[in-house]
């Protein structure tokens, strides 16, 4: 168990740290209108408002079926603030490597996020179970659009992808693990925690960068069940 741990902590530092408009003139028309703010006055012909979903009372089959949802939130609600880090770090790395034209400062940079990584992260990520650990490689996938495995060996090479899924797979944990609402029950269930949790604010929100929609999905699995019962 202790090993298994290490283990997924390691993974998840490897990744943390690895991942370590043109302005037009509107047209008058009577459709725009002024927006204040915080002293600016700007145009707007209409305000961009986010998506707002109605959640209905959660239904549970029985007593093993809701314990097996609670369980799973409470993983999932533990784990999804690395696998946001994950995204936000690649996104800041690619943005800084960019800049950066010399292999050998490219590397010393990665080095460098990836002790602050460690130093910041390392006693919790060791606490993560085999389950968590495999809910955080799918949440990665959500995020990035790229499975851990991919990501590894991109960010560092081959081999040290291949060593770690291979060991990955003596803890029943699988690095290439993809995230599918749309065909997995289970990561649908993920997705709807997650979109209770931003709703409530208890989690702060990150869009996925996958293609699907939570309210066609929440009826697909509803009419599924409905069809089975």
């Amino acid at each position: 168990m202790i090993r298994m741990r290490r283990f997924c902590a390691s993974v998840v530092f490897l990744l943390l740290c690895a991942l370590g408009f043109s302005q037009e003139t509107p047209k008058d028309s009577l459709n725009d209108y002024y927006v204040r703010f915080e002293g600016d006055s700007i145009l707007y012909s209409s305000i961009a408002l986010d998506e707002v979903y109605l959640f209905g009372n959660l239904e549970f089959a029985n007593r093993k079926e809701k314990l097996r949802y609670y369980i799973l939130r409470r993983k999932t609600l533990k784990v999804y603030p690395y696998a946001k880090l994950a995204a936000e770090r690649l996104v800041e790395l690619n943005d800084s490597l960019a800049n950066i034209k010399k292999k050998r400062h490219r590397k010393k940079y990665t080095k460098k996020v990836q002790k602050y990584i460690e130093g910041e992260f390392s006693t919790e990520l060791k606490k993560l179970t085999r389950t968590e650990g495999q809910i955080l490689v799918k949440l990665i996938y959500r995020q990035t659009g790229k499975t851990a495995f991919d990501l590894v060996k991109e960010l560092r090479n081959g081999w040290r992808a291949f060593w770690y899924n291979t060991t990955a797979k003596a803890f029943k944990i699988s690095i290439k693990e993809e995230f599918h609402p749309e065909k997995i029950h289970e990561d649908y269930l993920i997705e709807d925690i997650l979109q209770r949790a931003f709703a409530s604010n208890r989690l702060e929100r990150q869009k996925s960068v996958l293609d699907y929609d939570y309210a066609q999905l929440s009826n697909k699995w509803k009419n599924s069940k409905a069809n089975k019962d």
